[in-house]
């Protein structure tokens, strides 16, 4: 199984960037991982939050999504422990899916047709984080879902 996270606009912050990329290297040891970045959307300081969701959702929707899902990053999402989370991973890899597409969307959340594309929303916590710190924690917590599974020592309960 591929497990991909796509992001909506690119890094601005270094610090942001070295971390995320520690954990791909880190979860290349155990799984196909890719990071894919929708570039920002042009000129959208004239559009309303509603028409931003709407085009950024049509570049999200733009994937073909057969045989793969769509679980979003949303904090009106189920909360998970990260063995919990670990044991959601386990029953997708067990499934025979393809891909497992993880989405964090951009500052204004999700157009109503990805919600309704989308297979789950997943909650990192009841607060707000920057979506650029939301990329770390994404990354962290799938390779802290990973080590659980094989056993590792990186998680402590």
């Amino acid at each position: 199984m591929k497990v991909i996270l796509l992001v909506v606009g690119k890094t601005d912050k270094r610090y942001v960037q070295d971390a995320v990329d520690e954990y791909i290297k880190r979860l290349k040891h155990y799984v196909s991982f890719d990071l894919e970045v929708i570039p920002d959307l042009k000129n959208s300081k004239n559009i309303t939050s509603e028409m931003h969701k709407i085009k950024e959702g049509c570049l999200i929707l733009n994937r073909e999504f057969n045989g793969k899902e769509l679980h979003l990053f949303d904090e009106g999402g189920q909360m998970f422990t990260s063995r919990e989370f670990a044991s959601f991973i386990e029953k997708k890899m067990l499934s025979g899916l393809k891909e497992l597409i993880f989405v964090i969307g951009g500052p204004y959340g999700f157009s109503t047709e990805v919600y309704e594309k989308a297979n789950s929303k997943i909650s990192l916590s009841k607060m707000t984080f920057s979506h650029q710190m939301a990329r770390i924690l994404c990354v962290e917590q799938i390779y802290r879902a990973l080590t659980i599974l094989k056993g590792e020592p990186y998680h402590h309960d």
